[in-house]
């Protein structure tokens, strides 16, 4: 297994000074290779567990084992390390630096683990997600689906262990999403890469190979 997530709960505090609980008694594995969807309607609690997947956030209770590894029991600048290292996220709303070029962006975590061939490393990523010709532009002058596809070069750059993505097409019109879909499918398929995704779109989540249902924070 290259995960291992072992009854983790999460809650948070409210205005009257008591606890909301957001994820409660989670516990499921996932093989190396295996596509995954968490799937539940706004508010179950599935953007929360893959923020608590990330590392993102820490659960109250329970252990998350990456690699072998628990994530709970590293202080924080350990985490990032670990988490740069060998945990890939892309999210809904892009989150490309505005100022930096498509390569820079993508070479960006490169550049933070102080990674040997930065400049080969792009350039390769930017190939395998078809933008090549669009390296030096920046975000502003990239389509939305240009932007995903940046997202998913610089997730994949440093080859992570897994990678995780929270509605990944939540910003792009169907056809756009759908170019989207099929590329990340098969870059995963290409490198045997763990894909754990959020997603309450259906048909998206049949794609993956086991699906996920939460409710109320729970795993139905």
């Amino acid at each position: 297994m290259i995960l291992t997530v072992e009854d983790i709960n999460k809650s948070y505090p409210q205005a009257d000074s008591g606890r909301l609980s957001v994820i409660n008694h989670i516990s499921f594995d996932v093989s190396r290779g295996e596509t995954v969807a968490i799937t539940g309607q706004s508010g179950s609690g599935k953007t929360t567990l893959l923020s608590l997947l990330a590392g993102l956030e820490s659960p109250d209770s329970g252990k998350i084992i990456l690699e072998g590894v628990d994530m709970n029991g590293m202080n924080e600048d350990k985490l990032a390390k670990f988490r740069a290292r060998n945990i890939g996220i892309i999210f809904q709303q892009f989150h490309l630096m505005p100022h930096l070029t498509a390569a820079e962006n993508i070479s960006l975590p490169l550049e933070i683990l102080k990674s040997d061939e930065i400049a080969q490393k792009t350039d390769r990523v930017l190939e395998q997600v078809g933008l090549t010709d669009r390296r030096d532009h920046l975000p502003s002058r990239l389509s939305g689906g240009e932007c995903q596809r940046v997202a998913i070069a610089r997730a994949l750059a440093v080859k992570p262990a897994i990678l995780l993505a929270d509605e990944p097409t939540g910003n792009l019109d169907n056809r756009t999403g759908r170019q989207v879909v099929d590329l990340l499918f098969d870059l995963v398929h290409s490198i045997n890469m763990t894909l754990i995704m959020v997603t309450h779109n259906m048909d998206l989540a049949a794609l993956c190979q086991r699906q996920i249902l939460i409710e109320e924070g729970a795993i139905q």
